[in-house]
């Protein structure tokens, strides 16, 4: 992993999970980690229960697009983390991978994407302590 570790968050639609946990480690990480997110089959917008849900906590996702997942956006990262997008994700030998079960804001009001959005801060919170505050205990 490099001196500036990479995330790179993979749903479905890359409009709902992948939005919200890139905002969340961008928000939360600032610099110190590379953060990018796409889909398998990329939605034209992001869901607007989505951003709404993210504007009451301070982020502003509306000028958001969701992107293709490529096999060069997971060749060049050092950790990929996928939620619900099965096996259309590519595997590559030596990155680290992870899969969060999170339930699909699709066609859920704000009040239920706020619970899925503070789930999603909370692994963030994990993830950043694991790679960034891990180290400097050890």
């Amino acid at each position: 992993m490099s001196a500036r570790p990479s995330v790179l968050f993979v749903c479905v639609h890359n409009a709902g999970r992948s939005q919200m946990a890139a905002a969340w480690l961008s928000h939360l990480a600032g610099d110190r980690i590379e953060v990018r997110s796409a889909g398998s089959a990329p939605a034209d917008t992001v869901n607007p229960a989505v951003v709404a849900a993210m504007r009451e906590v301070g982020i502003d996702i509306s000028a958001n697009t969701p992107v293709l997942l490529t096999y060069d956006a997971v060749a060049t990262t050092d950790i990929c983390i996928t939620m619900g997008c099965g096996d259309a994700c590519p595997v590559f030998p030596g990155k680290r991978y992870l899969d969060w079960q999170l339930p699909d804001p699709a066609g859920q009001d704000v009040a239920s994407v706020r619970t899925i959005r503070d789930e999603i801060k909370a692994l963030v919170e994990a993830l950043i302590a694991d790679l960034i505050d891990g180290p400097q205990l050890r």
